[in-house]
């Protein structure tokens, strides 16, 4: 089983604050388990641009990740146009990274993304 794929079998547990952020060398080592994602220098956010060939795949992707979402409580920050998604993952409650941000990520990678 590879390294995404544990993370992609797990569910986000709740957060409501009260506990840390994650470690920038924790958050580090679950950065090298998902795709192409991309962390900022404070260790608060990790980000993801998604291209399409069109509007259609582009709405159809952003609804895959809503239903991801909605079934782990666990909501991106999205910024949509006609062929393209960039997807941001942050736990809102904690103002950093949790673990819930790389679980989600994972799951976004099994879309089955391919780039046009």
């Amino acid at each position: 089983m590879n390294q995404t794929c544990d993370l992609s079998s797990k569910h986000c547990l709740p957060c409501e604050g009260g506990v840390s952020p994650l470690s920038k060398e924790t958050a580090k080592g679950l950065l090298s388990k998902v795709s192409e994602w991309k962390m900022n220098a404070e260790a608060t956010l990790i980000t993801r641009r998604f291209a399409f060939k069109n509007f259609y795949k582009t709405m159809a992707f952003v609804n895959a990740i809503a239903w991801i979402a909605n079934q782990e409580n666990h909501h991106p920050d999205m910024e949509v146009g006609y062929n393209y998604c960039v997807v941001k993952f942050s736990t809102h409650a904690i103002k950093g990274l949790s673990e819930n941000d790389f679980i989600c990520a994972a799951k976004v990678d099994e879309l089955g993304y391919i780039a046009p």
